[in-house]
């Protein structure tokens, strides 16, 4: 795929998925910060400043790490992708984890799986070897099943190791073969 793959989900929904830039920093700010303060999909519990995204960003792009967006036709963020390091030691420098994010208005449209099969593709173009999703709950069916679908294996899950909402939550790590394509 290219930075500009067409996308087509369910309900006849149509855009592109982009390169992410800095205009596009205030709405993935909203969209993770939705995510932050409604799910477990991030164990973060603040949602960070568009200052603080911005910064992560620039740091996932400054060492050539895709970021994505997926647009409507009229360039409104639908959701946003990235791939970044898995680990920070240098001897993971050849596996990546990805990360997926949904406008609550756009779910199960089709939009994360377009941006996770582009995350994907860039991965393997950029030459890393393996893919991880590190999943916030195990109840979070709609991103394994996501996962599940573009080709990752359960590899396990590690019981009640975060702790949100005032529950205990469970992470599930699934993994994919960059290069068995």
């Amino acid at each position: 795929m290219s930075d500009k793959s067409v996308i087509s989900g369910s309900r006849n929904h149509i855009g592109n998925i982009r390169a992410l830039s800095i205009d596009d920093m205030a709405d993935v700010t909203a969209i993770y910060g939705h995510h932050v303060e409604t799910s477990t999909a991030s164990f973060e519990t603040i949602a960070p400043s568009i200052e603080d995204m911005t910064s992560r960003f620039t740091q996932l792009q400054i060492k050539h790490y895709p970021t994505l967006v997926a647009v409507n036709a009229d360039d409104h963020i639908m959701g946003f992708a990235y791939a970044g390091p898995h680990k920070p030691r240098v001897a993971y420098n050849h596996t990546v984890e990805d990360s997926i994010y949904v406008h609550p208005d756009h779910l199960s449209k089709g939009i994360g799986k377009a941006l996770l099969a582009s995350i994907i593709d860039h991965a393997q173009r950029l030459g890393y070897k393996q893919m991880m999703a590190v999943i916030g709950g195990s109840d979070n069916h709609g991103s394994i099943n996501l996962h599940k679908a573009l080709g990752f294996i359960h590899i396990g899950t590690a019981q009640k190791i975060g702790y949100k909402f005032n529950r205990m939550v469970d992470v599930v790590y699934m993994q994919r073969d960059l290069e068995s394509d």
